[in-house]
């Protein structure tokens, strides 16, 4: 029986060559001559060998995979299993993928300052993607300071020292409640919770349009958390509390909205005839809700391709600039 190639040892033994010369032919070394590198090439067909992506990784010094983190300073109830983090995780899941990179993945609640130097001194991964900057952005700044292959999907910030991809959450802000007012809204209450950067910037977008009304519309800033079971609760207090309901609601992300929704269809309340709701994000779910959920759209695909390109720059040793994407008002039934 002939004997199984399983490593480069194998296969110069069985092509008469050394080891070195098989690892140069299959990696496309101009150092053998083509003849020689075609015969290996094939002999390897013919025997279903596959370099160890392990003695590749340790003879370019890498790890073969990628660090994904989320971090929750600003909402410690908050799961992986939201659907924001599931469809960004996915995305950025198939771009490592095609790339030939595992993803390894960490929720992190940031009890102590080092938490990022911490992962960053283990050592495990050849770069990080950060999902969401949390409370964290100082802490991401003073690790881009040494560091270069980290990136985060958040909000650009002016004089931030790391690199960002994300939406112009300011203009989303903007354009949700110019929405609204088009549509006859003058009492719109803000739902999110502002201890996250991308969300205060929102808020910042939802002020400045409401500002150009010269009082003649009204912002009801109510803080709510990102967590459906927290989020719920805080919506019904709000709305079995006030004494004049509004005619609009902005809430800071996609699954908040949802929550608003129920919140109001338990007080017997009507989106949009009584209500002009909008979210933000245009996740899968908002279209399938009943009604289909007016939203601002953050492309998630497009940015994971980004955040990947960015750190693979970045690993390579070059330096790159932040991305900011424009958002995109999606009108569906709910305004």
């Amino acid at each position: 029986m002939a004997k199984k190639v399983r490593t480069i040892y194998d296969l110069a033994e069985l092509a008469g060559v050394s080891a070195a010369t098989v690892s140069r032919s299959l990696a496309g070394k101009g150092m053998v001559s083509a003849k020689t590198a075609e015969r290996i090439r094939q002999l390897a067909q013919e025997h279903a060998f596959r370099p160890s992506a392990f003695a590749r990784n340790l003879r370019i010094k890498r790890r073969g995979a990628i660090g994904v983190v989320i971090p929750l300073g600003h909402e410690r109830a908050q799961h992986i299993s939201d659907p924001f983090f599931m469809a960004m995780i996915g995305c950025l899941a198939d771009e490592l993928t095609e790339r030939d990179f595992d993803l390894v993945l960490s929720r992190v609640i940031p009890n102590r300052d080092d938490w990022l130097e911490a992962m960053i001194d283990s050592d495990r991964v050849d770069g990080f993607i950060i999902i969401g900057q949390s409370d964290q952005s100082a802490t991401l700044d003073k690790a881009a300071q040494h560091y270069l292959p980290m990136v985060a999907w958040g909000a650009f910030s002016q004089g931030q020292a790391h690199c960002s991809v994300g939406t112009d959450n300011f203009l989303g802000g903007r354009l949700a409640i110019l929405h609204l007012l088009s549509r006859g809204c003058r009492r719109i209450a803000f739902f999110g919770n502002i201890n996250a950067i991308e969300i205060r910037h929102r808020l910042e977008g939802a002020r400045a349009a409401i500002a150009e009304q010269q009082g003649a519309a009204e912002l009801i800033e109510i803080p709510t958390h990102l967590a459906t079971d927290l989020s719920s609760a805080e919506i019904a207090q709000f709305l079995a509390e006030t004494d004049q309901l509004p005619d609009g609601i902005f809430a800071a992300s996609d699954v908040i909205a949802l929550a608003a929704l129920q919140a109001l269809a338990g007080r017997g309340v009507q989106v949009p005839r009584d209500i002009k709701l909008i979210g933000f994000d245009d996740l899968p779910i908002a279209r399938s809700s009943m009604p289909a959920l007016t939203t601002i759209r953050q492309d998630i695909t497009t940015g994971a391709a980004h955040l990947v390109d960015c750190l693979l720059k970045r690993i390579d040793g070059k330096q790159t600039g932040s991305v900011v994407l424009n958002p995109e008002l999606i009108v569906r039934e709910s305004s």
